[in-house]
């Protein structure tokens, strides 16, 4: 069974416009700037200019920029030449730049050096220059300096950059001419699987496995390697994308090559955490693979301009706190406010108490409580963090002097105007774990016991209920006496917290003094250890902490996202028979992660906790979620009972560790070693040459099919676009996740996906992740809303079900939606509010797309999830004010007809949609288009991204 075949994408083509071509971003912005019009051009040869001439031109267009008179110089501390940049004073309105957010500031300075009136406009840099007044009304392009991905994600836009190399080829191009236009570093991380845990010998069985599985997607990152330029890939086993990123990628300032311009670090990454270097005082998040290949490729990003909210940090965190603990208030307090599409900058006396450690904790949760960013301003702490990870003393000297000569550098935040300004006291935070479902909802840590049997006596499912109802309580135990509430995973895991030295040293010390009370952890949990970077493996052996956390069973099983992406592996066999077996009890996990999704963590364990490092050690320990662990034992003893304060370090046990075994003169030798690879990745063969060979017989790395039936012809536009016929293919509430959509755990022997590669050969043991078959389309397309904890409401089952109409048969998601294409039948997906929240996966709107679905309409949107949506050809569409499914009236059983008028602009709110019933009634209602700037307008006249590029390309 194929899918899809009317449906572009993969964009494979898409770099030829780094050849010769029309500025796609461009050509869809001047029909709403006068005076601007798009034409062909030629990118430079080289990234950066040779010298500050070239600096003061624009590489694309070849025009002066306009704003070369705002440049200054300043001494190079280190010696030779002095350094040039775009002085934002320059502009000659100081006083109104000092009312900027700093993370404002920073667009201000990339639009100004960027400018060429093309792609980026002296309007922009004006209404960046005037936010107050243009925030929320006025869109802007920004072009970060780098791009970072993380092998999942970035492994398609490897695919992408090859095929594309391939298409140059063909038309007669040098292909080798193909590279990315600003430095690109990808890191190998989301790929290892905790198969073996709670053993000496699980990172050397993990990381084996993990080649085994990957050998041809590494091999395709190895070939990469050395095909492309401006390309670092940074080989598994060394850390997390987003601890790499902070403790040695990023830099606060950026030198151009061949060029004595500086100008600051920005990024964007193809994951939603990439937040986390916002606390590094760098502006940066994250995108989808769409848009982070057009930053690849030179283009700049356009967005609307955002609001910023100001969040004024007081006081200091209390004795026992720690950054879990204020970053899940933090997420809880910022959701309820409402961020989506925003900016939050956190300023005030509260965060001189931070460490950047704890600042950086608090930006990569940024995705969870809703923001596009969650930023703290470069001061002493930052600069200080950069000399103790090894950076280059005389670069951290010079970015030190830079920032604060371009008004970069915090200090007089009272003068900033914030959109609003919202206060959170640091004292005020307490304790606390989230879920069982979602990272933002809070709870305090003496509220768990009854939080978690209020969801117990919920008689229905959703965020905070498990359908068991109140006889939960007379209820026999479950097989081999596991009984709901029991703990069977517990992970200290995932950048948000793996990269912070106080909270893995509390850990530590947790297990030594549990270890010396004799305690011991219940042989049905799962338990594992995946540090953010070896260099955090580095000093919890030096501290001889690990010792005591082997002893509980946190084994380091990796350097990776491991569990907090779902990479958990098998369950104990006793876990594992307690979740098949009839009574199925309600499982628990407890994880040091960001994410707690259904089924994320593992399809079986229905009620996970997000916590910090020593709470999942607790709980390991106590080996159940349903306790008040600040009043009840722990475990009882033979010597009586332990409590929690009883092997809690204090503040001052945590410092002395960690002064002891964090070595900051080590960070840059393990990082040197770690980028060399162990001997598995020096070993890997790999293809050679310019352009990528495909292996025929493989079953990850395969062309993609998306290019099929798209014509160069631009489709006629006579009046307004109608669509009639369309079927509802799924119905959904709130929070439907890109987990619900594309997940990316282990690929089920029983499922659409798992019974296609058996056909082809492949044995259940060797299926591996849907994460690691990203390229391979048919895999995916039946992986696309396959999760087990689907709850479609047009059926009453929750899992991967639907029904056809008319029809009315219940099939698989995926039979339904080949049978609807077999008829030509457009498809929409209805849903509530945040739909699309969660990790930034590309394959949540492609395989949306390549199942047919042309429409989704929902309460409101995840930023990165509906720009996915629209770069593949999918429209958003939005219910209106108090608009919902379900005061509408629409049970999904009706025959929709959308009509988008000819003349619509961007955000237009007058979309109609007429839903006629079986009795023939019909259900009138407008709705908002969410193609939010004038590229997406574009985007969708053309089909998608990859058939304009194509046809711009043609045009030429």
């Amino acid at each position: 069974m194929g899918f899809g075949t009317h449906v572009f994408s993969n964009f494979s083509l898409l770099a030829v416009c780094s050849v010769t071509t029309t500025s796609m971003l461009a050509a869809g912005r001047a029909a709403a700037v006068p005076g601007v019009r798009s034409r062909g051009r030629t990118f430079s040869k080289h990234l950066f200019p040779k010298n500050l001439r070239g600096a003061l031109r624009n590489f694309s267009s070849g025009s002066e920029n306009p704003y070369r008179e705002c440049v200054r110089t300043l001494a190079d501390p280190r010696g030779g030449e002095d350094k040039s940049y775009y002085s934002l004073e320059g502009l000659g309105e100081t006083d109104k730049i000092q009312q900027l957010p700093y993370c404002v500031r920073v667009l201000l300075e990339c639009a100004m050096r960027n400018c060429d009136g093309q792609a980026v406009r002296e309007q922009d840099v004006s209404s960046i220059l005037n936010w107050a007044d243009q925030a929320g009304r006025s869109e802007v392009a920004f072009k970060p300096s780098r791009v970072i991905m993380q092998d999942m994600s970035g492994g398609p836009c490897l695919m992408d950059l090859a095929a594309m190399r391939e298409a140059v080829a063909k038309l007669g191009k040098d292909a080798n001419s193909v590279n990315p236009l600003v430095p690109v570093e990808l890191v190998i991380d989301h790929s290892v699987i905790a198969d073996r845990a709670g053993s000496h010998q699980a990172l050397k069985i993990n990381m084996e496995k993990e080649f085994e599985r990957n050998k041809e997607r590494f091999a395709l990152f190895k070939w990469a390697s050395q095909a492309f330029e401006n390309l670092t890939v940074v080989p598994p086993g060394t850390g997390i994308i987003h601890q790499v990123n902070l403790e040695y990628l990023s830099r606060a300032v950026f030198e151009a090559k061949n060029s004595n311009l500086i100008y600051p670090d920005s990024m964007v990454g193809t994951d939603s955490h990439s937040t986390m270097v916002n606390g590094l005082g760098v502006v940066g998040w994250g995108v989808g693979g769409i848009e982070a290949l057009s930053v690849i490729l030179g283009q700049p990003i356009t967005m609307p301009l955002p609001e910023v909210l100001g969040v004024h940090l007081k006081g200091e965190l209390s004795q026992g706190v720690m950054s879990t603990d204020l970053v899940l208030q933090v997420v809880e307090t910022l959701r309820k406010e409402g961020v989506v599409g925003k900016f939050v900058e956190f300023y005030g006396e509260g965060v001189k108490t931070l460490s950047l450690a704890d600042r950086a904790t608090v930006s990569n949760m940024a995705p969870e409580y809703g923001a596009t960013m969650g930023y703290f301003s470069p001061d002493k702490v930052t600069m200080d963090y950069y000399r103790q990870t090894g950076r280059e003393a005389g670069l951290v000297e010079l970015s030190e002097k830079y920032l604060g000569s371009n008004l970069l550098l915090a200090g007089g935040e009272s003068r900033i105007n914030y959109s609003k300004i919202l206060e959170i006291d640091l004292r005020s935070v307490v304790p606390c774990v989230s879920g069982p479902k979602r990272p933002h909802d809070r709870v305090v840590l003496s509220d768990l016991k009854k939080d978690f049997e209020a969801c117990m006596d919920s008689d229905e499912g959703g965020f905070k209920g498990f359908a068991r109802g109140k006889g939960w309580r007379d209820e026999a135990k479950g097989t081999d006496g596991l009984k709901h509430g029991d703990v069977v995973v517990a992970s200290i895991t995932s950048c948000t917290n793996t990269s912070n030295p106080s909270v893995m040293i509390g850990a530590g010390l947790v297990a030594k003094k549990a270890v010396e009370r004799g305690l011991t952890v219940p042989k049905h949990i799962k338990t594992s250890l995946s540090p953010g970077s070896r260099v955090v493996g580095d000093y919890l052996s030096r501290s001889g902490l690990q010792e005591y956390l082997d002893d509980l069973g946190f084994h380091v099983a990796g350097y990776g996202c491991m569990t907090c992406v779902g990479n958990s592996g098998e369950l104990e066999e006793k876990a594992m028979k307690a979740a098949q077996s009839e009574e199925s009890p309600v499982l628990a996990g407890v994880l040091s992660g960001n994410r707690n999704f259904e089924a994320r963590v593992h399809p079986l364990v229905s009620a996970n906790y997000l916590a910090s490092p020593p709470l999942v050690v607790a709980f390991a320990l106590a080996g159940r979620v349903g306790i008040d662990v600040t009043s009840e034992p722990l475990v009882e003893t033979e010597n009586g009972p332990v409590y929690l304060q009883d092997i809690w370090p204090s503040p001052e046990e945590i410092r002395k560790a960690e002064s002891s075994a964090v070595d900051s003169g080590r960070v840059r030798k393990l990082y040197e070693e770690a980028l060399l690879g162990d001997n598995q990745w020096q070993g890997l063969p790999a293809p050679t040459g310019g352009i990528y060979k495909y292996d025929g017989e493989s079953t990850y790395i395969c062309p993609p099919p998306f290019l099929e039936g798209v014509s160069l012809k631009v489709p006629e536009s006579k009046g307004d676009h109608k669509v009639e016929g369309v079927r509802c293919l799924l119905k959904f509430g709130d929070s439907i996740t890109t987990d619900h959509i594309s997940p990316v755990s282990r690929i089920p022997a029983d499922s659409h996906a798992g019974r296609y590669l058996t056909s082809l050969g492949v044995q259940p043991k060797d299926f591996g992740s849907y994460g690691t078959r990203r390229g391979n389309a048919e895999v995916m397309v039946r992986g696309t809303f396959a999760n087990l904890k689907l709850n479609n409401y047009l059926i009453q089952q929750t899992g991967p079900k639907t029904i056809h109409f008319p029809s009315n048969e219940t099939l698989d998601i995926q039979t339904a939606a080949a049978r609807y294409q077999d008829k030509d039948t457009p498809l929409m997906v209805i849903a509530g509010s945040e739909y699309g929240q969660g990790s930034a996966r590309d394959w949540a709107a492609k395989g949306t797309a390549l199942l047919g679905i042309r429409f989704v309409l929902a309460k409101s949107f995840e930023r990165i999830h509906r720009s996915n949506l629209v770069g593949m050809g999918v429209v958003p569409l939005q219910f209106l004010n108090e608009d919902t499914a379900d005061t509408l009236g629409l049970d999904g059983s009706e025959v929709f007809e959308v009509v988008i008028p000819s003349e619509c602009c961007a955000g237009y709110e007058g979309v109609k949609i007429t839903a006629k019933r079986e009795d023939g009634d019909e259900i009138k209602f407008l709705v908002k288009l969410r193609l939010d700037t004038e590229p997406e307008l574009q985007f969708f006249r053309h089909g998608g991204v990859m058939p304009y590029v194509m046809r711009q390309l043609a045009s030429v």
